[in-house]
């Protein structure tokens, strides 16, 4: 009989058959986007736990020690791939447990008599909050595939909500941030600097409200949240201050095993998230719209070296080129599939965007009018990816949206409500905090997800897991996977230079503007304006966090932008 004991401390499990240990060991990987979720990833692959496992307990770590944007208060994407094995073919597998709309919000809800949009309504305060997925999500991924006890992969959470961690300067700056932002954006009294004032650079931060709550949630399972102490709670905090969540939305609530949106690619088959998610669909469309047009880009190189142009200046213009179409298909085609039908077939097949690429420009910027939807013939966010001995492979992001969520931490329970009522759009033609402007098909209903750009990926090749990779970064999120997936497949990067490399993002709107991090050389710069681009550097463009299996040979790779951790190491089989 099979006998597990495991010892937290040193991250290790011995494997008793009567006296006799049993070691298989393989590589495993992660990359994460700080240390204590590292920490936690490598004890629970070390401990033979697979990358669900790990998942859950990184995902419960992170909502304490990551809190700007880890949570069980947000939601979220999870892509996974289940490795074959005796008893199972493998496969791709996508759980979404993205935020539902409260059935007290309707379309008009952010809204002035004059049909004008309310300032910070939908970013801050009570109103602001979709009802939670993030405890749901990690619960049924758990149940499916998990190995270890739920409650033994929450213990490290409670530790370090009940014991501290040490603060990180990026994070202490951000609350500083915050703390003033919201200052005067909510008519009713937020609580946020009763709890997170104390978030000081290199001190000890202690959660003991949160340390109980994920101990009730430890001991009775991912439905205490949405039925037990820790929702009367939520939905007291609520009632307090005419927030929207009751008893019922958090009853009603379920997270939904989808299928994975996927696209042929080079050999290569792309996984990813599908509504509602926009991301899978548009990294799908970019890579292949790429693919269409590569005997283009290679004639305009040529000719740009000639003409004295840098590559940076060619490939820049012509990723802009083929974003603002595929942000065009966004606004309008984007929605949850629950409520409004996705075309996710017709959007990534070749005839349509063979279509999308006949009006693309390489030595010149397309008619900002001209580009519109297709046509068919019939901050704040985080992410992690590991990858276990087996080949099972888990892409997470999960979010509150901007850093901290609303601002409402939930008394008495002492975690942070998100704000992603933002992610609708709150008036169709009129852009939310990113910048992104959205359409009919995500509009405001009750019980609906909000459009999201999380795109939690996976790459296979020859049947087995190539890449596990997505990033924050809010509508820069499809850009940045994109360029990385490109930086590792056809420029021949290391996984950390393809995470390190600058990026550029375009979005349709504002209207020409190329945003990039952390820089672009002066001369490119110049000659990007000369083509009628407007520039800008953004402060924050992702936290790309990348595992990539290519020859034999595994690596992983934290964003030099973040403060993530990634290693790879000898596991347990």
């Amino acid at each position: 009989m099979l006998k597990r004991v495991m010892l937290w401390g040193l991250g290790i499990t011995f494997s008793l058959l009567g006296s006799t240990a049993v070691w298989a060991e393989k590589t495993a990987a992660f990359a994460m986007p700080d240390e204590y979720s590292a920490k936690v990833t490598k004890q629970v692959l070390l401990a033979g736990g697979n990358a669900v496992d790990a998942a859950v307990a990184a995902g419960f770590v992170l909502a304490v020690t990551y809190p700007e944007a880890g949570n069980i208060g947000g939601g979220g994407f999870m892509t996974l791939f289940h490795a074959k094995d005796h008893n199972s073919t493998a496969k791709p597998l996508f759980l979404d447990y993205r935020e539902k709309a409260p059935q007290a919000a309707f379309k008009t809800l952010y809204l002035d008599k004059e049909n004008n949009v309310i300032p910070y309504r939908s970013l801050v305060g009570y109103q602001a909050s979709g009802v939670p997925g993030t405890v749901m999500g990690l619960w049924l991924a758990h149940q499916r595939f998990g190995s270890l006890p739920w409650s033994e992969l929450l213990v490290p959470a409670i530790d370090y909500a009940r014991n501290g961690f040490v603060v990180s300067k990026q994070l202490a700056q951000t609350a500083v941030w915050y703390q003033k932002w919201i200052a005067d954006k909510s008519k009713d009294p937020l609580n946020f600097s009763h709890y997170f004032s104390a978030l000081k650079e290199g001190k000890s931060f202690k959660q003991p409200e949160l340390a109980k709550t994920l101990q009730r949630i430890a001991k009775e399972g991912g439905e205490e949240f949405y039925r037990g102490e820790t929702a009367r709670l939520l939905v007291k905090e609520m009632q307090r201050h005419n927030g929207l969540i009751t008893l019922d939305d958090l009853h009603q609530y379920q997270a939904v095993w989808r299928e994975a949106v996927i696209g042929e690619w080079k050999g290569r088959q792309i996984i990813s998230a599908p509504p509602p998610s926009s991301g899978g669909v548009a990294i799908i469309q970019l890579l292949k719209m790429k693919a269409l047009l590569q005997g283009e880009l290679d004639e305009a190189l040529q000719k740009g070296k000639q003409d004295g142009l840098s590559e940076q200046v060619i490939k820049t213009h012509f990723y802009a080129e083929l974003e603002k179409r595929v942000y065009a298909d966004r606004a309008f085609y984007l929605g949850d599939p629950d409520f409004v039908k996705v075309p996710v077939k017709q959007l990534i097949s070749d005839d349509y965007l063979k279509q999308r690429v006949q009006s693309v420009l390489m030595d010149e910027i397309s008619d900002f009018e001209q580009i519109q939807y297709g046509k068919f013939e019939t901050p704040e966010t985080t992410h992690f990816s590991i990858m276990d001995a087996q080949g099972n492979a888990v892409s997470n992001t999960y979010t509150l949206n901007m850093p901290f969520g609303s601002g409402v931490v939930v008394s008495g329970a002492g975690f942070l409500m998100n704000n992603e009522m933002d992610d609708f759009s709150t008036k169709p033609g009129v852009a939310n905090i990113f910048g992104v402007v959205g359409g009919k098909a995500n509009e405001i209903a009750p019980e609906k997800r909000m459009l999201s750009s999380m795109s939690p990926t996976i790459v296979l090749k020859d049947g087995a897991v190539e890449m596990v990779v997505g990033t924050p970064g809010g509508s820069t999120i499809i850009t940045s996977v994109f360029q990385t997936i490109v930086n590792v497949v056809e420029e021949g990067m290391t996984a950390q230079q393809a995470v390190n490399a600058t990026r550029v993002h375009h979005q349709l709107l504002p209207k020409d503007l190329i945003t990039y991090n952390p820089e672009l050389p002066e001369e490119t710069k110049e000659a990007l304006q000369l083509m009628g681009y407007q520039l800008k550097k953004n402060n924050y463009m992702g936290d790309v966090q990348l595992i990539v299996q290519q020859r034999g040979q595994v690596s992983a790779a934290s964003d030099v932008r973040g403060r993530g951790v990634s290693e790879v190491f000898l596991s347990k089989d």
